[in-house]
């Protein structure tokens, strides 16, 4: 699960509000060990994901750089080839 939590600090364009809410769903699946939670427990995980998503978006905003932003296209292409080199050597 946490491997689809990915970097989206700095990069151009910058992450949208869905991605770090993704981001925050996630952790909290991650950390809570529930896929999908019950119905007693639907009330807490969805809180939970708001207020990392909270947290998450508060951070994004604050964070300064001097580094220049990079592209999610190229990103994307360095994840691909590294995947595709691990995954060639099983």
């Amino acid at each position: 699960m946490c491997r689809n939590i990915k970097t989206l600090f700095n990069f151009e364009p910058p992450a949208t509000d869905e991605e770090i809410r993704a981001a925050a769903l996630q952790f909290v699946r991650k950390i809570s060990g529930f896929n999908t939670p019950s119905k007693a427990n639907k009330a807490a995980f969805d809180a939970a994901v708001e207020e990392v998503f909270h947290a998450g978006h508060h951070l994004m905003h604050a964070l300064e750089t001097q580094a220049p932003p990079r592209d999610r296209e190229i990103e994307a292409a360095k994840a691909k080839a590294r995947s595709a080199e691990r995954f060639a050597k099983a």
